[in-house]
């Protein structure tokens, strides 16, 4: 039984309009690419970890056939909630639409197997910066989905999702083994101490996988272990729409 992560999906089976072609020619049909390399790497025993940005869809509804063909993949999923996850509105509502093999952390933990995973989305910061890293390319949706928030408000939401990430980190017990999932990056890659760090090392952690940075440079973001804690970029467009093992 292995564990598998890929994050940033961007689904849009229930808004076709949505589709990832406009954001380049890696990106056409790349649910036919995921889906194919998924069923030739994870068996119906493994776990897969999906940091965030699942669907386009903007209420639970619109999120349902992404859910729906994400189940119809082999293997357990455990899902953190990206900034893009407009669908993610309540937790019953959410819940009313998962299928079985699909779970959800939300100021919970979810064990598998002696593994225990908990998480939160995260938020932009200071704190470190990828710029340098990432090909600009013009988000053709930004004016319509992504709302800017000055400095501020930035680390008011930034202290509100420190405080859900450690909700979930507490609810860790004696378990053998302690993943945590974030939507945004948790750390720098030069891998300098971090707030979301040095609590991801407070509760044990060993391994987090995160998401959110696109059109990544090549051999620009080695991200790697700092203080016995293992942090792996999953974007699918960085891991080439292949989801990667990971314990």
């Amino acid at each position: 039984m292995s564990i598998w992560a890929i994050a940033d999906l961007h689904l849009s089976f229930g808004v076709p309009n949505k589709a990832m072609d406009v954001f380049g020619e890696a990106w056409i049909n790349h649910p036919e690419k995921i889906k194919m390399h998924w069923e030739q790497t994870i068996s119906p025993d493994d776990l897969v970890l999906l940091a965030g940005d699942l669907s386009w869809g903007i209420h639970p509804h619109e999120a349902k056939a992404d859910l729906e063909w994400l189940d119809s993949l082999p293997g357990t999923k455990v899902l953190v909630r990206g900034n893009h996850d407009y669908w993610w509105t309540s937790l019953s509502k959410v819940e009313k639409i998962l299928p079985p093999s699909i779970h959800i952390i939300q100021n919970s933990v979810f064990r598998w197997n002696g593994v225990a995973i908990g998480g939160a989305r995260l938020w932009d910061t200071p704190e470190y910066s990828f710029g340098s890293a990432i090909e600009y390319k013009e988000n053709l949706r930004e004016n319509v989905l992504i709302k800017k928030e000055d400095a501020k408000e930035a680390e008011k939401i930034f202290q509100r999702e420190l405080i859900r990430l450690e909700m979930s980190l507490k609810c860790f017990r004696d378990d053998p083994v302690k993943i945590a999932m974030t939507h945004y990056p948790p750390i720098g890659a030069e891998l300098r101490e971090s707030r979301v760090s040095n609590l991801l090392e407070k509760y044990g952690v060993s391994l987090c996988v995160f998401g959110h940075l696109h059109n990544v440079k090549p051999n620009e973001l080695p991200f790697g272990i700092r203080n016995g804690v293992r942090y792996v970029l999953t974007a699918c467009d960085y891991l080439q729409f292949t989801p990667i093992k990971v314990y």
